[in-house]
């Protein structure tokens, strides 16, 4: 039994920790009153530019380089969002059709640059990803450290504590309360004098940033290139997460791990004895199926933000 767990929970954190990020920019984003159906491309950017900056500065930044390629990789994702906030704070456009406009941007522009700088449809392989490591001290307790804290991504612990980050500025700080006020109730929010427009920038730009921050971690973690394949439905499994999280920080976490659990077991699953029979291509759609049960048939009455996808226009009811 033990070993079983051995093979499932670090593969679980490991396919997790982009989920989390990503399910975290999507929770912000919402609970500020923008939906953001654009959280794949946000991935896609992320996953490139981290890509194409390890593979240019390898050799200048050494081992630091994949945790600098994430931080570019989370500014320009945070840039680009800035267009899914224009269309849909400023100009008031649909914010679903602005999301999936944004996926189709990001990955479009992804491959027509990666056909342009590498004369093909998918980049090198890069040298310097990451890599897993033993946590000292932690993966020496007996039981618990080798499951927990050895052969691990810094990735993935990297994305839970950021998950209790994000609960603790958007329901301990006055600016979590402003932005969840902005996403309630506009209107009155607006009259007590916060800028609905900045809040709802703000929150987007934010949601770009941890979007880019889970792209560049997939692709430096699992898929170690880029290539039009390389963020499929992600993104949609992380909003999925928001939504069976109930745009809570701690539940999207919750969630992600779960969609993480079964994205990992449809590749150890040939070594887990109970699943050693089930043909290959049932653990392979496993995550999806069960994303879509999971919403259909267990988050029970989840409500969304009320001003969740809304525009607002200042002085109207």
């Amino acid at each position: 039994m033990l070993d079983v767990l051995h093979s499932i929970v670090p593969t679980a954190l490991f396919f997790s920790a982009p989920l989390i990020f990503t399910a975290l920019g999507g929770v912000f984003s919402e609970r500020s009153g923008v939906v953001n159906i654009g959280l794949e491309g946000l991935m896609v950017m992320g996953a490139f530019v981290g890509i194409v900056f390890n593979l240019t500065f390898a050799d200048v930044f050494g081992g630091w380089t994949p945790w600098i390629s994430i931080l570019v990789a989370m500014v320009i994702s945070a840039l680009f969002s800035i267009i899914h906030a224009v269309a849909s704070v400023s100009l008031r456009a649909d914010q679903v059709v602005s999301g999936v406009a944004i996926n189709f941007l990001a990955l479009g522009l992804g491959v027509f640059l990666t056909k342009e700088w590498y004369g093909k449809g998918q980049t090198d392989m890069v040298d310097v990803p990451f890599y897993t490591q033993n946590i000292p001290f932690l993966s020496d307790i007996p039981v618990v450290g080798p499951l927990l804290f050895k052969g691990i991504y810094l990735t993935s612990y990297l994305a839970i504590i950021l998950a209790f980050v994000a609960w603790y500025v958007l329901y301990k700080t006055p600016f979590g309360l402003r932005l969840r006020a902005v996403g309630e109730h506009p209107m009155a929010a607006d009259t007590n004098g916060i800028n609905v427009y900045k809040m709802r920038y703000v929150a987007v730009i934010i949601s770009g940033a941890l979007g880019g921050l889970g792209g560049s971690v997939y692709a430096l973690t699992i898929a170690m290139n880029f290539s039009h394949a390389t963020i499929v439905g992600q993104g949609f499994m992380s909003l999925a997460a928001v939504i069976f999280g109930k745009w809570h920080p701690l539940g999207a976490m919750g969630a992600a791990l779960f969609f993480g659990l079964a994205q990992s077991l449809s590749v150890v699953g040939s070594s887990v004895p109970v699943l050693s029979n089930v043909p290959q291509v049932f653990l392979l759609i496993a995550p999806y199926v069960l994303t879509i049960l999971a919403l259909a048939g267990f988050i029970g009455r989840a409500e969304a933000p009320k001003a969740n996808g809304e525009p607002y226009i200042k002085g109207s009811r």
